[in-house]
């Protein structure tokens, strides 16, 4: 009973991850398929065309308000061979957490245990494999900071306003 609970659920989430995956309802649809799955999501998220959200726990990802994930991204919150112990103590589950108001390029992988800080950007096609601060413009593989943000670029932030404000990081 045990293992057929285990399937539907598999199941469940890899047809709203399909749905999600491909049909329209950017700020609509596809959130709600999502949160359906179990990803915990904030108000106005916009989550783009062909993004994938970890499919055997979605429910280890947590999205803050105004985040926005365009297109082909990634978000992996776990590898696989988790211990069973590990599924039911919220406080050692790998997570990923993206803070209010991040915005997410395309193409972009975010990995296990990562936190996005509030307001950050990730540049396209970037690899997220550590903590990224709040306000900070990260690109690259691995992802590392280029610029201070003066405004998030989530939301309805006008783009010239956006890179007039930015400063960039000393290498």
């Amino acid at each position: 009973m045990k293992r057929l609970r285990r399937y539907a659920r598999g199941l469940k989430n890899r047809t709203l991850q399909n749905l999600a995956q491909f049909m329209p309802g950017a700020g609509s649809f596809r959130v709600w398929c999502h949160r359906m799955r179990g990803v915990t999501i904030g108000k106005n998220a916009w989550i783009g065309y062909d993004v994938v959200l970890d499919t055997e726990f979605p429910d280890w990802i947590s999205m803050g308000d105004n985040v926005e994930i365009n297109m082909r991204t990634t978000i992996i919150a776990h590898f696989r061979n988790i211990p069973l112990q590990l599924k039911a103590a919220k406080e050692d589950r790998v997570t990923v957490t993206l803070e209010d108001n991040v915005f997410i390029g395309p193409g972009v992988i975010v990995l296990p245990n990562v936190t996005i800080g509030q307001g950050a950007a990730v540049a396209a096609g970037s690899v997220v494999t550590k903590n990224i601060p709040p306000m900070t413009l990260v690109q690259g593989n691995p992802a590392a900071p280029v610029a201070k943000l003066g405004v998030p670029l989530a939301g309805n932030v006008d783009y010239k306003e956006f890179l007039q404000k930015l400063k960039p990081c000393k290498r």
